[in-house]
């Protein structure tokens, strides 16, 4: 019977694997999945706003616990569609310590993705702004979307960059099982758990607020008065605000992702072959014991 579940060597293998396929992609390919990826997370972004945005804000758990539900559809869809996300790729760091990639290819795949990304967030920001979606509740939509995207704009540099760390460590072990789910299923699940844990903690990823902060700054000008936020935090939601807080969080979700998890990963592995993983003394002691 065939397993559907790779052990966490063969994941390694499978994700370094994965980044020499990435790198290889077209400039093209790349930013035209960049864009589909950045769309799918805006989908996701926008939808747990809509499930969450009347709720109390005094009964903060379960405001998070919701948004948290409904947010994880887009890796989802990544996963299983087919998309390249920023984020994700900070995995690629295995590929270039296990000498399969080189720096500049990393860099180069890096930033197409992000670029790409960026445009397919913004696009369906516009998008939803346009459709006047924003003035679903009577415009507690839009000024909800005003509020997240202050609290963004609002961070200090080091929280968004402690914050963007313990995001893209979440979102890097939802990829690292989904590629060792070899079913649907397994995906879905393997995705939904730690992104629903990174939303309810209150963690900044990066291409989420690609979409966030746009959209709180298209919603800005019409929805401002059903926010709950201060003149001096309204002041600071401008593109130099969005810019500042994709420095910061950028940072962190690559240290969250591609040191904390990649690399050390990499190292329990990969760095010494002659050491046995911990799956294999595992699999050598069962076949002992039956002979």
């Amino acid at each position: 019977m065939e397993k559907n579940l790779l052990s966490p060597s063969e994941t390694v293998d499978a994700l370094i694997d994965a980044g020499v396929r990435k790198v290889h992609l077209s400039s093209l390919q790349m930013v035209l999945l960049g864009i589909m990826a950045g769309a799918f997370v805006a989908f996701g972004a926008y939808a747990s706003n809509v499930a969450s945005h009347a709720m109390v804000a005094d009964n903060y758990g379960l405001l998070k616990f919701v948004q948290g539900a409904v947010f994880p559809v887009g890796l989802i869809i990544i996963l299983v569609v087919g998309a390249e996300l920023f984020t994700g790729n900070t995995l690629l760091f295995l590929s270039l310590l296990d000498k399969k990639i080189t720096f500049e290819e990393m860099m180069k795949n890096w930033t197409l993705v992000y670029l790409g990304n960026l445009i397919g967030s913004i696009a369906f920001a516009w998008l939803v702004y346009n459709a006047g979606l924003f003035s679903t509740s009577e415009g507690l939509l839009g000024g909800f979307h005003v509020e997240i995207a202050a609290s963004k704009t609002n961070l200090p540099f080091n929280v968004g960059f402690f914050r963007g760390i313990l995001c893209n460590f979440a979102v890097c072990l939802a990829v690292w099982m989904g590629t060792g789910a070899k079913d649907m299923m397994g995906k879905v699940l393997a995705a939904w758990f730690p992104i629903m844990a990174f939303v309810v903690g209150g963690f900044e990823h990066s291409i989420a607020n690609m979409y966030y902060i746009p959209a709180g700054i298209l919603a800005k000008g019409e929805y401002a008065g059903e926010a709950a936020v201060t003149s001096a935090q309204l002041a600071q939601l401008d593109w130099m605000g969005f810019v500042n807080n994709l420095i910061s969080t950028t940072a962190g979700n690559i240290i969250g992702g591609g040191i904390l998890i990649g690399s050390v990963y990499w190292v329990v592995h990969k760095k010494n072959s002659k050491v046995k993983s911990p799956e294999l003394s595992y699999q050598e002691s069962e076949v002992m014991s039956k002979s």
